[in-house]
């Protein structure tokens, strides 16, 4: 009886729990931390899955009930997740959700947020460019674009078509363009209608003379399957936060180096929609740094362990039949050339996003120097010492037992310690697909363009690869006889 009862309670405590996405630029974190303060602020626990790569990432995290509500745009669901080409209204896109994916659309919150291209004003008036059209006539102007505009069906692509334009754009990190504008290293980028950089900066958004653009409302995408009271939660936020308030927000964070934590809680307040003292920054901070390293050692360790158990008995395998050796050492070394953001991308359709994809591209990436070592480790051991044994009669197992493995110990040893001290560093990219760890810190300072941030997870990250080192000093002077060290 006592078990069903824990079941029971465990199955309560989990509905209770709500999973908040949120992709990795500034005005996503704000709105969804309003969204989680809101939700919490009704008694719910809320798990922040922020940092998703991007529309994509997101949805399909939604779709596979990783997240259970992130914020959207209308003109982003139509175009990349529906790919209409037309525009369609707010009730069609609700409808064509509902039909295709089980998932639903609140209302807007209350501003439109569309896309535009901007650049400097002082040099807008110099050239007089006004429209995006004027551009037909600046071939040679230097353009740089972020890596999901160049690729969406409402970006740049269909954008040059319709304009017939041929500048030649360079990718780069949206939180990087504003930087590498005011240097002057690029013209144009594009940008956000409610980016707090525009009033800021001074920057002059292009017109969109031929109407390029949808309306690019904010909402939420929630499954159709969610708790009721949390629709009415949500339905709070309809039409509460216009343009110029949000663009005030994003400006909060952006130069004012505030908090989207604070930010977002004083917008609540001011809106008479939040109740709950929360708590204060510093101490949000700590716990925020002590459990996302430990998310990061959880991830790193549990790899690490799974490489360990595969690598060194393959490496066995692979010492008594040299004849496979290179192939096998080809296809892992293989492994370890895929960039570490492709290899997560690639997983995605397979394995979802969240925990499961990134310890698997974890575990790819530590086979190589474990394997490696193991065998290098085993064939190095004197061949006077295996003709002693097999003179002693020891049979093969009993050899590698007692001497080749002992003598190869330390080689091995080494082989983990690179191994986790590369999955200590390649952990931090986990961020990107909602898994969680120091790299949440990295990629939200980049979205941010906040130096203290980054610092916040590069530098824990540093200090795990130095203690990674000293953990495994230690091991090998407990586990490796002296003279072997020497």
């Amino acid at each position: 009886m006592g078990f069903f009862f824990l079941l029971f309670l465990t199955g309560f405590c989990e509905a209770q729990t709500i999973r908040v996405g949120a992709k990795h630029f500034n005005e996503g974190y704000i709105i969804s931390e309003i969204i989680s303060q809101l939700i919490e602020d009704n008694g719910y626990e809320v798990e922040r899955v922020y940092n998703l790569g991007g529309t994509l990432v997101c949805f399909e995290a939604l779709k596979i009930n990783t997240v259970d509500v992130y914020p959207e745009y209308t003109g982003t669901i139509a175009a990349e997740i529906l790919h209409s080409t037309e525009k369609i209204s707010n009730e069609e896109i609700s409808k064509q959700l509902k039909d295709q994916f089980q998932i639903e659309m609140s209302g807007s919150i209350g501003f439109n947020n569309s896309y535009g291209l901007v650049m400097l004003r002082s040099f807008a008036e110099k050239e007089n460019i006004k429209s995006i059209s004027d551009l037909q006539q600046h071939p040679e102007i230097a353009i740089g674009l972020s890596y999901e505009f160049l690729k969406r069906q409402d970006g740049w692509d269909n954008l040059a078509k319709t304009y017939q334009l041929k500048l030649q754009p360079a990718a780069l990190e949206h939180g990087l363009a504003y930087e590498a504008l005011r240097d002057s290293k690029i013209k144009i980028t594009d940008a956000y209608t409610t980016d707090g950089e525009i009033a800021k900066d001074n920057l002059f958004i292009l017109k969109d003379n031929l109407d390029f653009f949808p309306k690019y409302e904010a909402v939420s995408l929630y499954s159709r399957h969610l708790d009721e009271k949390i629709k009415s939660i949500l339905k709070k936020l309809e039409g509460k936060l216009n343009e110029k308030e949000i663009q005030q927000l994003n400006a909060s964070v952006l130069f004012e180096k505030k908090n989207f934590n604070d930010v977002a809680s004083e917008f609540l307040k001011k809106k008479g929609l939040l109740k709950m003292t929360t708590v204060s920054h510093e101490v949000i901070i700590w716990i925020d740094i002590l459990s996302k390293t430990g998310t990061h050692l959880k991830l790193t360790f549990i790899a690490l362990i799974f490489a360990i158990f595969f690598a060194i008995p393959l490496g066995i395998c692979v010492y008594w039949n040299p004849s496979i050796a290179k192939l096998i050492l080809y296809v892992v070394g293989l492994l370890q050339t895929i960039p570490s953001i492709a290899l997560l991308a690639i997983a995605i359709p397979f394995l979802g996003i969240g925990t499961i994809p990134a310890l698997v591209a974890l575990f790819l990436y530590a086979l190589l120097p474990i394997l490696r070592n193991t065998i290098t480790g085993l064939q190095s051991v004197d061949p006077i010492l295996k003709n002693v044994s097999d003179g002693m009669g020891l049979t093969r197992t009993q050899r590698l037992r007692w001497i080749e493995f002992p003598l190869a110990s330390p080689m091995i040893l080494s082989g983990i310690r690179t191994a986790s001290v590369i999955n200590v560093g390649t952990a931090t990219l986990a961020a990107f697909i909602g898994a969680g760890g120091l790299g949440e810190f990295i990629v939200t300072g980049l979205a941010l363009n906040n130096t203290q941030m980054i610092l916040r997870g590069a530098i824990p990250a540093a200090l795990l690869a130095i203690v990674m080192e000293l953990l495994f000093e230690l091991i090998g002077v407990w586990l490796i006889p002296k003279h072997l060290r020497a």
